[in-house]
């Protein structure tokens, strides 16, 4: 699960402010409580030196220091008591004055060893979903609000399911996909058919399911991804360079690709090429992609290398699309 670097950081500064919100929070309260409960500053003063107390008595040289440690932490013990009731007693909870993390887990560092935590993990997969919006209009697109109802119930021409059937299956397909990410039978899938049948609006909806269950997802269209090959190979200019090596890595590492409008580029070799490394290089990881064409499979085999088309048939799990165009239904019906 690598997010990409952009994403990490905006997590970890949104930790990191969450954290010193805190600090800034706690401090004010202490201020408070020692203003109106001056015994509960004196309290901490001599809690503060029990350490240097037990630290002397530990290092004390001749005889047992032994008794002195634990006198030490008798009196430590009755201080932190006193402490409590006092706080109590006027209001506050036991532990109103302790420094105490909001994750316990880290302490707020958002890492457990070299494993990123689950409140990181969290924050991630916001700034993720966050990052596919500007994209993907992903406020009211998700499983939720699906209806099939929009569909026809009657038989399609050449089809043995009507077309809101098929689309209670095709849902059924890509719910169990975004929910099972990683343990899902079909590692790929294929959203093909015509426009306004609702290819973009399932794939906003796995985006937005397998990003807050935490996984690392990307959203382009192919001619934004092979723009950005094309940059990688041919510019000239170092910046434009970077950026695109960037752009492709994050197309070929992250968890789940979602490529959209495939078919919509120009079609030159070049492009023939930066597909197949696409689609091969992500089998060859077992990182997961879904793709969605206007292009029906047989149009992908003369329009794409055989050696691409092969892969796009025989590793994707192809889910066709069709019926009557949904976004002039919807508007019809407005």
């Amino acid at each position: 699960m690598a997010y990409e670097p952009s994403v990490l950081r905006r997590a970890v500064r949104r930790l990191e402010e969450q954290r010193e919100r805190r600090t800034r929070e706690q401090d004010r309260l202490r201020a408070e409580i020692y203003r109106s409960l001056p015994r509960l500053a004196e309290i901490d003063r001599q809690l503060r030196g029990t350490i240097s107390q037990i630290i002397a008595a530990s290092l004390r040289s001749g005889g047992d220091p032994a008794p002195a440690i634990q006198a030490v932490r008798e009196q430590n013990l009755a201080l932190q008591a006193e402490r409590a009731a006092v706080l109590e007693e006027n209001g506050y909870p036991a532990g109103a004055l302790d420094d105490l993390p909001a994750c316990p887990k880290c302490r707020d560092s958002g890492w457990v060893g070299a494993s990123m935590c689950q409140c990181l993990r969290q924050l991630c997969a916001q700034e993720q979903i966050r990052e596919l919006s500007k994209l993907l209009d992903l406020g009211e697109q998700s499983f939720d609000t699906f209806s099939p109802y929009y569909y026809s119930d009657s038989p399609w021409p050449g089809e043995d399911l009507s077309p809101r059937a098929n689309m209670e299956f095709i849902y059924e397909i890509c719910l169990s996909y975004a929910h099972k990410f990683g343990t899902f039978p079909f590692r790929n899938l294929f959203l093909t058919g015509a426009p306004g049948l609702g290819k973009t609006f399932l794939s906003a909806c796995i985006a937005r399911t397998v990003s807050e269950r935490g996984f690392s997802v990307v959203y382009d269209t192919a001619v934004n991804i092979f723009t950005q090959f094309e940059e990688q190979k041919f510019s000239r200019d170092r910046a434009d360079t970077a950026q695109a090596k960037d752009e492709t890595r994050r197309y070929l590492g992250c968890d789940l690709l979602i490529l959209d409008d495939l078919g919509s580029e120009l079609t030159t070799p070049f492009v023939q090429s930066a597909l197949y490394t696409l689609v091969n290089t992500r089998l060859m990881g077992e990182q997961r992609t879904v793709i969605s064409s206007n292009l029906s499979i047989d149009e992908v085999r003369g329009r794409y290398a055989a050696q691409t088309a092969s892969r796009l048939e025989g590793e994707y799990r192809v889910l066709p699309f069709f019926g009557e165009d949904i976004r002039l239904l919807r508007k019809q019906r407005l």
